[in-house]
């Protein structure tokens, strides 16, 4: 039983963390610009953990899939802050 509320609270808090940041990308390309450095090192750490998971010796796709959008919604959100 608290397996499945750890995944659902788990499912819920991604969905709020993309949100999150699309919410920011919009904002920022509507001229309210945001800081630059937290979803620079959003990007950087979420980068860390998909080469962690890619290079280790038994890959762990889970954690690489998991961080992928941090990645990418991480570069997005720093591009349009600049």
């Amino acid at each position: 039983m608290f397996y499945y509320h750890f995944r659902l609270c788990r499912n819920i808090y991604f969905c709020l963390y993309v949100l999150s940041y699309l919410q920011q990308i919009g904002l920022n390309l509507s001229g309210q610009k945001g800081g630059w450095l937290q979803p620079f090192a959003t990007m950087i750490n979420c980068s860390l953990w998909v080469a962690y998971g890619l290079l280790k010796e038994k890959r762990d796709l889970p954690i690489s899939l998991a961080n992928a959008p941090g990645v990418i919604l991480g570069l997005i959100t720093f591009v349009t802050a600049l």
